[in-house]
């Protein structure tokens, strides 16, 4: 495996671990981080949350990565891999940004 290849998997599974870190804390779930899976669905038949979960967590979100999230992205909160690829195109965006900053 590429250098390269292994650090975006590597970036990618440290980024997914402080997702269910923020979920378990913020939640104060009766789980280990091993215990959620990355596909499996955060609402309804997945680990059942709720609306008033789906709040908290868009808290712990904003607080835990210093972004802001529209609350329409329903989307994003499907899983821990949606949320893990909203923060890493949120991550590439801001980068691209500051290049062109940079520039």
């Amino acid at each position: 495996m590429k250098t390269e290849t292994r650090a975006i998997v590597e970036q990618r599974r440290e980024l997914t671990e402080r997702i269910k870190g923020v979920l378990i804390e913020r939640l104060d779930l009766n789980l280990q981080p091993n215990e959620i899976t990355e596909d499996a669905p955060l609402f309804g038949m997945g680990l059942g949350l709720d609306s008033i979960d789906a709040l908290v967590l868009i808290v712990g979100i904003e607080d835990e990565f210093n972004i802001t999230v529209e609350t329409t992205d329903h989307h994003i909160y499907r899983s821990i891999n949606t949320l893990a690829d909203f923060l890493m195109a949120m991550s590439e965006k801001a980068t691209a940004s500051s290049a062109v900053y940079d520039a």
